[in-house]
């Protein structure tokens, strides 16, 4: 792994989406993919009412070992198809990161250490130190849900070189140079983080800190569900969460319905591969049920 700098704001460069991760976890074709009836899986079909073109809803996870990623001829021929990649974020804007980094920063001025006894910022170091090769010095100024965002993305990962899906289909999309838009802005992700409660965050992390074996256990299994295409378990998984708790309305239905006020319009436009959280495709306010509710078609492809 790269050796930590001495920047604040290094720590960010590594990470793809600064978003808590729930984004989870997520055939012979010719030119196009054909539909299936299943109803699991990763990549969906969106045409009818006032659709000249049909768009896709693809499922991602945002962080996941080279051995384990999952792109398939379906996947690939639908993206080559739409004219604009649209995922969570814009993450082609140059200015994300710092914005994104300078949200994340404590105004307060209070350390991130404060929030721990001496005993956990003890075990809290030296887990960052040997798990993510990082100095949790350069996150002192940052925000407890900083701290929690790094871990939750890239602690319960098993290999030392994760790819995000998002990279990977930003590469493609920028050699054909097709634009790339978001759902959302930085300053909306941050404002769901900020509505985690302080304490909560602290008592996630140390059972991060804790508990490490058993969190890449449990991010294993959403990567088994993700690579069979199984939203419906990965939806299942994250809402019956007990870290989730009471937080499944602001960190997934809520945006589900943020999202489904823009996407008209933008499909209306063009053809649109929307790439967001596997986690926010199913279940009665994911996505596809949300779009079926405006009188879309929503198939899924395999």
């Amino acid at each position: 792994m790269n050796n930590v700098t001495t920047s604040p704001l290094s720590p960010f460069k590594k990470i793809p989406q600064l978003l808590v991760g729930l984004a989870v976890f997520l055939s012979g074709f010719t030119l196009f993919p054909k539909t299936t009836n299943a109803q699991n899986s990763l990549l969906w079909q969106i045409t009818g009412k006032d659709l000249d073109r049909p768009s896709y809803l693809f499922g991602t996870i945002h962080l996941i070992c080279p051995t384990d990623f999952l792109w398939t001829s379906a996947m690939k021929t639908s993206l080559d198809a739409t004219d604009k990649l649209c995922l969570e974020m814009d993450m082609d804007d140059p200015n994300l990161m710092m914005t994104a980094s300078a949200g994340l920063i404590d105004k307060t001025g209070k350390k991130l250490s404060s929030y721990f006894t001496a005993t956990e910022y003890d075990k809290l170091k030296k887990f960052m130190k040997d798990s993510m090769d990082m100095d949790i010095q350069y996150l002192e100024m940052m925000k407890p849900i900083a701290l929690q965002t790094l871990m939750s993305t890239r602690g319960a990962t098993i290999c030392d070189k994760p790819i995000s899906y998002e990279e990977q289909m930003m590469k493609t999309v920028k050699a054909s140079k097709k634009e790339i838009i978001g759902l959302e802005t930085v300053e909306e992700q941050l404002s769901v983080l900020e509505t985690l409660p302080a304490d909560s965050v602290i008592k996630e992390v140390m059972e991060m800190v804790n508990n490490k074996n058993s969190n890449r256990k449990e991010y294993a299994q959403m990567v088994n569900a993700y690579k069979k295409q199984d939203i419906t378990t990965l939806h299942k998984m994250i809402t019956d969460s007990p870290d989730l708790g009471e937080s499944t309305a602001t960190l997934l239905d809520n945006r589900n319905k943020l999202w489904i006020r823009k996407m008209p319009g933008l499909m209306r436009q063009s053809s649109v591969f929307f790439a967001v959280g596997a986690g926010h495709l199913s279940g009665h306010n994911g996505v596809i049920a949300l779009l079926r509710a405006q009188g879309y078609t929503v198939n899924p492809i395999l």
